[in-house]
């Protein structure tokens, strides 16, 4: 069938060339030239490749430029014909067959288009000189089709990168509080870290929501987020270098690698790859289908001169900090922009601004997460803003200096066709502009990272009063999509309960000692407060495994919930049955014997020790020191048999204090053996499921 139609097409050419040589005998010897008209003033003025929907009339005419030793010819009949049709289309037509050139020596002519979609050629000829128009007659549905594709292409790009993001945090989480912990005064540490780290999470707003988490739990100090900001943006580009490279020929394999390590392994590790490279591929796929879907907007003129409107900086900055705003992401709107210049259809100069727009609307997603926090939170907020602001206002004034400079690191590619060689080049010219602006601003700020953090400490104050209504302190929503960080916020929460509970066990004795009606009220304060860090770290652990998270992020949120359960146990023990001993024994007149206190003093000694212990199994893993405490566990149930011994002996002894408190007396002995057998439960815990 493709042979058949090039020989009728060789065919038409041959008549029409032996029409214009028959032409050309009968009428002057005049040596014609034919060419497309341009025009300065006119996107597209000769008005070829125009794209026009099935069945309608183009919206320009066909336009050719006769000259005849450079000047313009007036008069000169120019014919018109079919070279090719869509097969199957029958009601297609010229307007004119024959046009005569005007005083510019332009005909113009109109085509009407048949019923099927396709490419349509006439041919324009004038004596023996020919030359061919190409249009394309696309269907009726286009706008749907284009929406489609390309709704349904940026939600599978926007997955795939959600996919991809991750993937990788769950092959890192292991690390990611490693990570984190590495974050020193050193300025250049956090610029590495922050990189890193927003490389593994796909995104510098969620590093810097984490920052603002961090700072407003106490974990962070406000100057040190500085270097981890600039950091962060430099790792966002990492995410359009990769995107900029066009692999979308090989989005399918990555497809089929990633899908086949996530579903067909047992390794968790492998698993997670497998999810990072299925995401990145389908990141690609979506791509693909975004670039196929956008290509009739490549002769759309509308949608052109929208674009070229672009190429004013003012204009194009607030596009692309509304649209990244809105998607919450910097790296998405940059692969957007990336995906629109593979289609030709976006140059440099329009791009730049809208990269700067992009890195402005990074900032408002760490604004937004500031609203509820406290005034250091807020300062790092600020300090993106005014970063991201100052950069912008410093490129904004040089874009045609800049566009040259990334037009010389970036790689050039020979065409002659203009719109195959934008779309060639220009990705990656994208890539590189956002990548060597956040560059030079980590150039500019991060020698002077002490005075900025002295500036917007000027500028936002902290307040003198805290305030002082129950809350917790490390918790953080916002993290919950990321569960390796989430948790370790988990475990701050619950190491601050252990440490009131402690305060708890620590002050209970002087109580019964000092008969201090005061300090019992702290204590059972400080038991509401436990109570309420106990409902919302569980909230909080349960929001976490929503999250679809690995079995081994799943052990490690059990291990929170159950040292919680045995921490709060201690503390009722405490408030409850031990406070209500003391309030007895406050309003009694009844005196602990010398060698009473002391063997209470030694045995509740044991039990803070114990409960020392037990933080740090828990806060470090340490599974040395779970093994020190089941050995102390039985040495100290030894000890407290001896002790009560002893009691025992001063009561056959009638010694008459401890007649008086013999109850209350065992009664402290008996909970705080319960106090050290709790605290001693955490560390089986952990050596439990090491064995398994």
């Amino acid at each position: 069938m493709k042979k058949t139609r090039q020989l009728w097409r060789n065919a038409l050419l041959l008549l029409s060339f032996l029409s214009v040589f028959s032409f050309s005998t009968k009428s002057q010897d005049y040596s014609f030239k034919l060419e497309k008209p341009v025009s300065g003033s006119f996107v597209n003025y000769s008005g070829d490749n125009q794209h026009q929907s099935v069945g309608n009339k183009i919206d320009k005419p066909v336009r050719v430029l006769v000259t005849s030793n450079g000047k313009p010819m007036q008069g000169i009949p120019v014919k018109f014909s079919f070279l090719d049709v869509p097969e199957g289309s029958k009601s297609h037509y010229l307007i004119d067959s024959q046009v005569y050139t005007n005083a510019n020596g332009i005909a113009e002519n109109y085509l009407v288009l048949g019923e099927k979609a396709g490419d349509y050629e006439i041919i324009a000829s004038v004596n023996s000189e020919l030359i061919v128009y190409k249009l394309h007659a696309r269907k009726s549905d286009w706008w749907l089709m284009l929406s489609i594709g390309l709704l349904g292409g940026l939600a599978l790009f926007l997955f795939g990168m959600h996919l991809m993001g991750e993937g990788l945090q769950k092959s890192a989480g292991r690390n990611m509080r490693s990570i984190l912990s590495t974050l020193t005064k050193n300025r250049f540490m956090g610029v590495g870290v922050g990189a890193l780290v927003t490389t593994i999470i796909q995104s510098s707003s969620a590093t810097t929501v984490m920052l603002v988490s961090f700072v407003n739990s106490g974990l962070m100090k406000f100057n040190r987020t500085i270097g981890v900001i600039l950091g962060a943006a430099i790792g966002t580009t990492i995410t359009a270098q990769l995107i900029a490279f066009k692999l979308t020929d090989y989005s399918l394999l990555f497809i089929a690698v990633g899908f086949s390590l996530q579903f067909f392994t047992k390794s968790d590790g492998l698993k997670s790859t497998g999810q990072a490279i299925l995401g990145f591929g389908i990141l690609f796929f979506g791509m693909e289908i975004m670039s196929e879907s956008m290509s009739p907007l490549r002769f759309y003129e509308p949608f052109i001169e929208s674009i070229v409107r672009l190429e004013n900086p003012l204009l194009g900055v607030l596009a692309g900090a509304i649209f990244t705003a809105l998607v919450q992401s910097s790296s998405a709107f940059i692969g957007i922009m990336i995906v629109i210049s593979m289609q030709g259809l976006l140059s440099l100069e329009a791009a730049i601004p809208l990269v700067f727009g992009a890195n402005i609307g990074t900032a408002v997603t760490a604004i937004l997460a500031s609203i509820n926090t406290n005034v250091e939170s807020k300062k790092v907020a600020l300090a993106q803003t005014i970063i991201k602001i100052s950069g912008v206002a410093i490129f904004v004034m040089w874009i045609p200096v800049f566009a040259e400079f990334i037009k010389g690191i970036s790689p050039e590619v020979q065409s002659t066709d203009n719109l195959s060689k934008l779309s060639a080049e220009v990705p990656r010219q994208i890539a590189n502009t956002h990548t060597v602006f956040n560059i030079v601003l980590t150039a500019i700020f991060l020698p002077i990272v002490g005075v900025y953090a002295k500036f917007i400490d000027r500028l936002l104050p902290s307040k003198i009063k805290e305030d002082k209504k129950m809350q917790t302190k490390f918790l953080d929503k916002q993290i919950v999509a990321t569960p390796a960080i989430a948790l370790n916020l988990a475990k701050q929460e619950t190491v601050r309960m252990c440490n009131v509970v402690q305060d708890m066990v620590n002050d209970i004795l002087l109580v019964f000692f000092l008969k201090d009606k005061k300090l019992l009220k702290e204590i059972k304060e400080k038991e509401e407060l436990t109570d309420y860090l106990r409902t919302e770290i569980n909230s909080y652990l349960i929001n976490i495994s929503q999250a679809n998270i690995q079995k081994e992020r799943a052990q490690e949120a059990f291990q929170i919930m159950y040292t919680i359960k045995e921490i709060e146990q201690i503390g009722d023990i405490v408030a409850t049955n031990l406070g209500k001993e003391a309030e007895k024994w406050i309003e009694s007149e009844a005196e602990f014997s010398e060698a009473g206190k002391k063997e209470l003093v030694d045995y509740h000694l044991r039990a803070q020790k114990q409960i020392s212990r037990a933080i740090e199994v828990f806060r470090d893993v340490n599974l040395k020191k779970a093994l020190t405490m089941k050995e102390k566990f039985k040495k100290y149930s030894a000890m407290a048999n001896t002790f009560d011994m002893s009691h025992y002996n001063r009561l056959f002894d009638q010694v008459g204090k401890s007649l008086e408190s013999s109850k209350t007396h065992l009664e402290l002995m008996g909970m705080f053996r319960a106090i050290t057998n709790h605290a001693t439960n955490i560390a089986r815990l952990f050596l439990d499921q090491k064995e398994k």
